[in-house]
């Protein structure tokens, strides 16, 4: 059992895989969105063994919901009919920012920067789900 999250973006869609213990996200790659998106997420759903899909939920900084909610709400209704699994939302307010922070304490170039943000960003969203569901397991 694996979850998947991802940092829904206007162009790309960052992807993070859990370990099979549901302990830790790791990030898998960035999808320039396109025809074929649907195609390259279900490859890694049947590579990874998904059973559980995780996306970030743009709210805005005071909670109220942010203008890509609703194109993230309905891509979610996408990913529930076509890949037939259960599909969370996660806020993910700053996501990106701390996914920033991270790379250039690590002085990743700009350039490369560009390119793994979402996929680090994904990581933060499905780390903190994770997080979550391990608090609550250890509550009961």
């Amino acid at each position: 059992m694996r979850i998947m999250g991802l940092d829904f973006g206007s162009k790309t869609i960052g992807v993070a895989v859990s370990d099979a213990l549901l302990w830790t996200a790791q990030g898998v790659k960035t999808i320039r969105r396109s025809k074929t998106e649907l195609d390259e997420l279900r490859e890694l759903i049947r590579e990874y063994e998904v059973n559980e899909i995780v996306i970030g939920y743009p709210r805005n900084m005071n909670g109220t919901l942010g203008p890509r909610c609703e194109l993230t709400d309905e891509f979610a209704k996408v990913l529930r009919l076509e890949f037939e699994l259960p599909v969370e939302l996660w806020d993910e307010r700053l996501s990106t920012v701390a996914a920033q922070r991270t790379l250039l304490e690590a002085d990743v170039s700009r350039a490369k920067r560009k390119l793994v943000i979402d996929k680090m960003a994904a990581v933060f969203i499905l780390q903190g789900y994770l997080d979550r569901r391990q608090s609550k397991n250890r509550q009961l």
